[in-house]
């Protein structure tokens, strides 16, 4: 009798899940249910392992000797504290939530934050620290008060941006006039003060900026009645969908976020402006279709065989209207077509209907603002009369628009060198289906000289028995360039071709696909496991789907960093934020990559990638997926 009652005394300390805790008024949402089995799932992944490889260690090794000199340790020794103290009571559930509260759209009421923690069996650990904490807030002379909720108990913390340690703030970006001007921010200067509710339930640890966010959590802990985010309608289809197995989640009710916006107050300087009013934000989210869109979710998992990212946007098949009905309808076939070869490191294809996009578009335009239909049918008649000069009979509409497909290809190959140049110039390749490719191209030109001028006579020339067309772009910096360094000159290929028209900047590669037809090389189609991967994300009958070498796209990345560490930013390996002028800690110093191995020595922790997405009768669909590399195996 002694066990049962000690078992179900146990059972009654359970904590409960997240959206047990959390009230209806509940807009953001991301947990894990227990953090010690994320922990063990992150461990035991690719990514991980990588790092945990010998051949990364002295990459690694200097990456954490800066991470604990340069910020762990002057922090902790700035707030007198074990970091790890804290970290080790990490034991269930691990919660960040944002709550409507009163917000309605402005900063004169902020939303409700929460974030709670579950020690189980390191509760009593829990209870000393926090008891520390008080003590040495109090023996600092910081303000602090005791605040009853629901009979727990809460310290309350007054805190300012001038309360944060000093390694914190240098850990942030200057303000960007401190920056212009060349001077130091004033730490001294006061600032708003903000408070902090800090307490322990049970086992769980609850932080918050709004005693009565907290005090429905308190209610939910101590038996008490209270609606639920669990009850929430459409909070409980995505959990019924796609939560329950998950190690880690997130929901956001898009719905009461975008009806807060919509009936935000308008700023006073907004009424008064001379300026013409911009549409209203209700108008531009009913043309976009946004009215109709319920909750977004997500999760990560990860198995024997791989690991997935699902992404899902709840909105009704029979509610769609705006941007959503333009991806409506029939899917059809998004399998690699043969004549993508094995080697593209990179392969989409999108299956969207090209007419009724843009009969959609307009829909939207004329919907948010008349002005700017008139704007785009100003634009078209231009480059209408302009090629009347020369074809009496051209028709924008009827030659181009009108001859719009309904499938987009793209697929990308290696770069034939090891520099930024040559990674930005790597061949690739778009085909835009049309039932008629060659009055496409024809019609290309007309549209192509507001580009550049010489698009309206481009070159010509016979290939295969195709005509290529070839026309200058402007000189302008391409995406992740560097804006002072204009790029080398650049030119566009295209040609009709058994119903696309094919476009690239890569005279080669165009010309690869047109011998495709008499090519023996192997298809990407057959590249061992992808079948067996491309069913985890909803087989071939999506919206889209793509595919990435991550071996190759890896091996790339590394080479350029031991080469060229500067790199970092043109192949988003750091955050913007890094090595900015604007942050006082310079975080390339963190990140070594000449200390990078051989890609070879680690090259069995990466594999490829598959995505797709889709429509069902509920919604949008989004995954990911990735199988766990074979030299893992």
């Amino acid at each position: 009798m002694a066990a049962v009652a000690v078992s179900l005394a146990a059972a009654r300390a359970e904590i409960p899940t997240a959206e047990k805790l959390l009230p209806e008024d509940t807009l953001v949402v991301v947990t894990t249910p227990d953090i010690s089995k994320l922990k063990e799932t992150y461990h035991k992944s690719a990514q991980t392992k990588v790092l945990d490889d010998p051949a990364m260690k002295p990459f690694r090794d200097k990456l954490m000797a800066k991470w604990k000199g340069d910020f762990l340790e002057p922090l902790e020794r700035e707030l007198d504290i074990k970091v790890s103290d804290y970290a080790s009571f990490f034991q269930g559930q691990a919660t960040l939530a944002l709550v409507q509260n009163d917000w309605d759209g402005s900063n004169d009421k902020p939303l409700g934050m929460l974030v709670m923690v579950d020690a189980r069996e390191k509760s009593s650990q829990l209870q000393t620290n926090l008891t520390s904490l008080r003590k040495r807030w109090v023996d600092a002379g910081k303000s602090l008060r005791t605040e009853s909720i629901r009979n727990k108990d809460f310290m309350v913390l007054s805190i300012s941006s001038n309360d944060l340690p000093k390694t914190l703030r240098k850990f942030f970006p200057r303000p960007l006039e401190t920056q212009e001007l060349g001077v130091e921010p004033d730490h001294k200067a006061g600032s708003k003060k903000s408070e902090v509710f800090i307490g322990q339930v049970e086992s769980l640890l609850i932080i918050g900026n709004s005693s009565r966010a907290i005090e429905k959590v308190v209610v939910h802990l101590t038996g008490g009645s209270m609606p639920s985010l669990a009850e929430v309608a459409a909070y409980q289809a995505n959990h019924q969908a796609l939560f329950r197995d998950a190690p880690a989640y997130g929901w956001v009710n898009v719905k009461a976020f975008l009806s807060i916006l919509a009936k935000k107050p308008i700023a006073k300087s907004e009424v008064d402006s001379p300026e013409p009013a911009s549409p209203a934000p209700d108008k531009i989210m009913s043309a976009l279709g946004l009215n109709a869109l319920k909750s977004a979710a997500f999760t990560v998992q990860n198995s024997a065989e791989g690991s997935m990212m699902q992404f899902f946007l709840s909105i009704p098949e029979s509610e769609r209207t705006g941007l959503f009905k333009l991806i409506g309808g029939n899917t059809l076939d998004t399998s690699p077509p043969a004549f993508v070869p094995a080697d593209a490191i990179k392969f989409q294809r999108i299956r969207v209907d090209g007419q009724k996009a843009w009969a959609g578009l307009q829909k939207m335009l004329s919907d948010i603002s008349p002005q700017a239909v008139a704007t785009l049918n100003f634009v078209l008649d231009t480059a209408n009369s302009n090629a009347k000069d020369k074809d009496a009979a051209f028709d924008i509409r009827k030659n181009l628009i009108g001859t719009l497909g309904d499938d987009i290809i793209s697929y990308t190959k290696k770069p034939r060198g090891s520099s930024v140049a040559d990674l930005k110039a790597a061949p690739s390749i778009t085909l835009i289906g049309s039932p008629n490719p060659e009055q496409f191209t024809a019609a290309l030109k007309n549209v192509l000289v507001f580009m550049a001028q010489q698009a309206g006579n481009p070159a010509e020339r016979e290939f295969l028995g195709r005509k290529i067309y070839s026309v200058p772009l402007p000189n302008i910096p391409l995406p992740m360039s560097d804006a002072s360094k204009p790029t080398g000159p650049r030119t566009l290929n295209y040609a009709a071709a058994s119903g696309y028209v094919v476009m690239s900047t890569d005279n080669s590669i165009l010309e690869e696909y047109l011998r495709s037809s008499e090519s023996k090389a192997k298809a990407l189609k057959e590249v061992a496991g992808l079948a067996e991967a491309t069913q985890k994300v909803g087989g071939l009958g999506t919206l889209i789907f793509g595919y990435e070498n991550q071996a190759e796209t890896s091996r790339i990345s590394f080479d350029l960093l031991k080469k060229d560490p500067t790199t970092a930013n043109v192949l988003g390996m750091l955050p913007s934020m890094m090595g900015a002028t604007g942050s006082e800690m310079n975080f390339k110093e963190w990140f070594d990559f000449s200390l990078l191995p051989d890609f070879d020595k680690i090259s069995k922790y990466f594999n490829f990638m598959v995505y797709a997405g889709g429509t069902t009768r509920e919604g949008l669909s989004f995954k990911a997926y990735s199988p766990v590399p074979p030299g893992l195996k």
